[in-house]
């Protein structure tokens, strides 16, 4: 089971090495604890308040696309564009990211992972992601009424974290998130 605390160890490892961190280093460095992490990052952001903003959503549903694509086809380490592996941050900035989400992280260890591992095995992961590339696909559409997004991209998130910690009850939890949030996509798309 991978801990989000171990995962924020990492990055504060990265981020105290070198001036700027580029994605791809990020991707070299927790791309080993699996795809829930890939899945996790993009719904984090795309409903947090920049998705907010106009083409985040778009963007944000392209990257879980991507990813989502690759875990269904069984790729086992991610494949990045140039465009998005070279991006990078500042070290410092990351470092105090890291920070901020350490409360977090420890309460979503204490509270999340172990429970009904056998619905976070291999068919499962697949099953996930093709759920995942749906919500995705509806991103871009609900882009344009603000925070509307934030629905499919909170299921790609639920996803993500369920994969990450293997928690199967969270996996239910994003399996009847997802279809409500298909259901209001559809609904709410203009």
């Amino acid at each position: 089971m991978t801990r989000i605390t171990d995962i924020l160890n990492d990055l504060d490892e990265l981020a105290g090495s070198d001036d700027d961190v580029s994605v791809g280093e990020v991707q070299d460095k927790i791309g080993h604890r699996g795809s829930g992490v890939f899945l996790l990052v993009p719904g984090l952001i795309g409903m947090s308040p920049l998705g907010a903003i106009p083409s985040v959503p778009t963007i944000m549903g392209l990257v879980a696309l991507l990813f989502s694509v690759q875990i269904v086809v069984g790729k086992s380490s991610p494949w990045l564009p140039a465009v998005l592996a070279d991006r990078s941050i500042d070290d410092d900035r990351l470092a105090r990211a890291v920070d901020k989400s350490r409360g977090a992280a420890g309460w979503l260890d204490r509270h999340f992972g172990g429970r009904l591992e056998a619905l976070t095995g291999d068919p499962m992961v697949r099953v996930a992601a093709l759920f995942c590339a749906a919500l995705a696909v509806t991103a871009p559409f609900l882009g344009v009424v603000p925070f509307a997004a934030a629905l499919p991209m909170a299921g790609i998130a639920l996803f993500g974290l369920a994969l990450t910690l293997r928690d199967g009850a969270a996996m239910l939890a994003a399996l009847v998130f997802a279809c409500g949030a298909l259901y209001g996509a559809f609904t709410l798309t203009p």
